[in-house]
């Protein structure tokens, strides 16, 4: 197959030029040469046993079809030069009386219309066309003027009056030509201003697909982004954990064993569990060029096992849910956990070994709200002024404005720390964050 040159873009003040012909098109510009010439040959036979024409010789006749059609085979490589020669061939076999008068004009008409429509510059297509237009009108003028005098010329069109049949004929003439010749320059204008605006149509969806394709790429560099961040959660929750029992299996070592053995269990059960989870998130930003990750299987309904487990690390944490659990979509499914697991592992981290924790999940008909709440010791790095001075909190901001829900972090008038987080279970049309919104 040809390989085509790429084409070139269509920009506004720049001179658009029309990619070169295919070997198809050029192909069939031989076959209708060659078409055009056998009818050109065939219609000289004719025309000649008609009476018109007849004094010629004939070998100058099927020369002259010859030069009026062959060429036509080049006409969109070298469109101006091929109607030259087509003009110069018609007038010529018109005044050596060597002509036929119908796939002669037809030959001539796809030779100007071939200049508008394929011509490499507007300037030099338009200078032709009219150099063209100007030197017929000027010998049909010529030639109307000149056999007005001649009487022998059509005798039956008298010449005296205002309006005499002769003038009348030579205006049909001029009306005709003005039609022949204005279609033919129409027409190539229209198929030039067609192409152009088909290469700017389909420069148009190849910008589209490449936008298409960055943002998909764009896509999935946020989406590695956003599980980076998983691994703050991931890492904090089990890390704090594991220290949690090791410091209750390091106390009651030598006093209880079994107390001893339990944590340590424990221990190794968060501790796979992180290796899991962290196998997994990095096994996705190291991916590239796979299928899109399947989503987390971690929701709201594993918020319970989350507070049973940290209840059995040393936090005392009681877990409720209030109405009539519904679906949810993925995305607040999995941001619920995360927060929720974010928030006791800041409770273990900052509200001291006597703290205690409340966690509720509120379900109505239009979103679900999760609230943990402690009774700890309100810290610095936990309180409002420096709420969002850690990665865990800004996270929890920025996972529920993701899903277009709302946010309330805080000390609770009674002691101890609040968040709550209210989530929509139907999309509201927000647009999650981006990070140059973030800046």
């Amino acid at each position: 197959m040809q390989q085509q040159p790429p084409a070139q873009p269509v920009l506004e003040g720049v001179e658009w030029v029309r990619q070169a012909p295919t070997r198809w098109q050029l192909r069939n510009d031989l076959l209708l040469a060659l078409v055009l010439a056998v009818a050109t040959a065939a219609s000289l036979v004719l025309y000649r046993a008609a009476g018109y024409n007849q004094d010629g010789p004939w070998w100058a006749s099927l020369v002259w079809a010859a030069a009026m059609t062959l060429p036509l085979a080049l006409r969109r490589r070298f469109p101006d030069v091929i109607a030259v020669v087509a003009s110069a061939a018609f007038i010529t076999g018109a005044v050596l009386y060597l002509s036929e008068a119908l796939f002669s004009n037809i030959a001539l008409f796809i030779a100007i219309y071939t200049v508008g429509a394929w011509g490499r510059s507007r300037r030099r297509a338009f200078v032709v066309r009219l150099a063209i237009v100007l030197a017929m009108f000027g010998w049909l003028l010529w030639s109307l003027i000149y056999f007005s005098t001649v009487q022998e010329v059509a005798p039956e069109l008298g010449r005296d009056g205002f309006l005499s049949p002769y003038l009348a004929f030579g205006l049909v003439n001029v009306l005709t030509n003005l039609l022949y010749f204005g279609g033919a320059w129409y027409f190539g204008d229209a198929n030039y201003r067609s192409a152009r605006e088909r290469a700017a149509l389909e420069q148009r969806t190849a910008e589209l697909a490449a936008e298409r394709e960055r943002s998909r790429r764009q896509a999935v560099a946020l989406e590695r982004v956003r599980i980076a961040r998983e691994l703050h959660d991931v890492v904090a929750h089990h890390v704090s954990v594991i220290g949690v029992q090791a410091g209750a299996a390091r106390r009651v070592l030598s006093s209880n064993p079994d107390a001893a053995a339990d944590a340590l269990s424990a221990i190794e059960t968060s501790s796979r569990e992180a290796v899991t989870e962290l196998h997994a998130l990095l096994g996705t930003l190291r991916a590239d060029g796979e299928p899109e990750p399947t989503a987390s299987t971690l929701g709201i309904a594993q918020i319970e096992a989350l507070a049973a487990e940290a209840s059995a690390a040393g936090l005392p944490t009681a877990f409720a849910v209030v109405g009539e659990p519904r679906q949810a979509p993925t995305l607040v499914e999995a941001s619920a956990y995360r927060v929720a697991q974010e928030a006791l592992t800041n409770v273990r981290k900052h509200a001291g070994a006597a703290a205690t924790a409340d966690v509720r999940i509120r379900w109505t008909a239009e979103r679900v709200e999760l609230e943990v709440a402690n009774t700890g010791i309100v810290r610095r790095s936990a309180g409002d002024g420096g709420q969002d001075s850690g990665l865990g909190l800004v996270g929890m901001r920025e996972r529920v404005a993701a899903t277009g829900g709302e946010l309330e972090l805080g000390p609770r008038a009674r002691g101890g720390f609040l968040v709550r987080a209210a989530f929509p279970l139907q999309s509201d049309g927000r647009r999650p964050p981006t990070d140059g919104d973030a800046r």
